[in-house]
């Protein structure tokens, strides 16, 4: 009974000095925070040099994406596996032989998650553009044959099918890792809200409203799956205005179809992902290492 006692009291002590110096802050535990990275090419930053010697070669991924750049920051333990063109049911089944489901790197010791998803489900917001700049370029960016011919297709689409696609997906995130912090990023600008810069995006001057819109629509039906599942959403549309893929070397996160140094087009080049990087260990209150 006396031993039983002291431990007792020892237990009482140790909980008391819990409740009295509360939990330790993301980021400032003794051991490493264990990190999983989630998510499509842009989480990836496919095409962004130099590549990551351990992804699969279909995946592009950069070694100088935004986890690896917040690990460093946090000196996280990463696990990485995002991969381009990434969909949300890759989360669940393999996206190339021999690459897992994403899901499989999750687990219940996780603390930490990170992804950017969706904007490649049902081919619609990455394929939209892509469309678009055919039908610019065979207007010699005038008009907007764009619009004219998809009308409001696409943002039915992501509304329809690419929102509940998100709440699935987070939803089986946050099973796997009940405990840890969930995150996902809205995409940063491609276009700037007018005029746009034919031929180097080659998008009709009255589309690019209309794709700046779709995109507002897509970066809204991630905050609401986000707020939907008690994940953390990622707000870049403020940071990331000026810095679309029309603007100068130096200051652009994306780069253009013409003139890019990124070969995967209207992707974020390393400056975006360390922009990216930035802004989500500010929401996160992510504490940065002394070292």
């Amino acid at each position: 009974m006396r031993r039983f006692a002291t431990v007792l009291v020892t237990a009482c002590a140790a909980v008391s000095a819990v409740a009295v110096l509360g939990p330790s802050p993301v980021g400032a535990a003794a051991s490493p925070l264990r990190y999983v990275a989630l998510g499509d090419s842009y989480s990836a930053a496919s095409g962004t040099l130099p590549p990551d010697p351990t992804a699969a070669p279909q995946c592009l991924r950069s070694t100088v994406n935004y986890p690896h750049v917040i690990a460093a920051t946090i000196k996280a333990t990463l696990t990485d596996v995002t991969c381009g063109g990434a969909e949300t049911g890759d989360y669940f089944e393999a996206q190339y032989p021999g690459v897992a489901p994403q899901l499989d790197a999750v687990s219940a010791r996780t603390q930490l998650i990170t992804m950017t998803i969706g904007g490649n489900d049902s081919g619609v917001f990455i394929d939209s553009i892509l469309q678009c700049g055919v039908l610019g370029t065979a207007a010699l960016g005038q008009g907007s044959p764009c619009k004219d011919k998809y009308g409001s297709s696409f943002e039915d689409t992501i509304t329809r099918t690419t929102y509940p696609a998100l709440v699935r997906a987070l939803q089986a995130v946050r099973a796997k890792a009940p405990h840890a912090r969930v995150a996902i990023l809205g995409y940063p600008w491609i276009l700037p809200a007018k005029d746009g810069c034919f031929p180097q995006m080659p998008v009709a001057k009255g589309d690019v409203p209309y794709l700046r819109h779709e995109q507002a629509t897509l970066n809204d039906a991630v905050r609401r799956a986000a707020a939907r599942t008690g994940a953390t959403y990622v707000d870049v549309s403020g940071v990331s205005n000026g810095h679309d893929a029309c603007q100068a070397p130096g200051v652009r996160w994306v780069e253009p179809v013409v003139g890019g140094t990124n070969p995967v087009i209207v992707h974020p080049n390393a400056l975006g992902e360390s922009k990216l990087a930035a802004r989500t260990i500010t929401v996160l209150k992510l504490a940065k290492s002394a070292a």
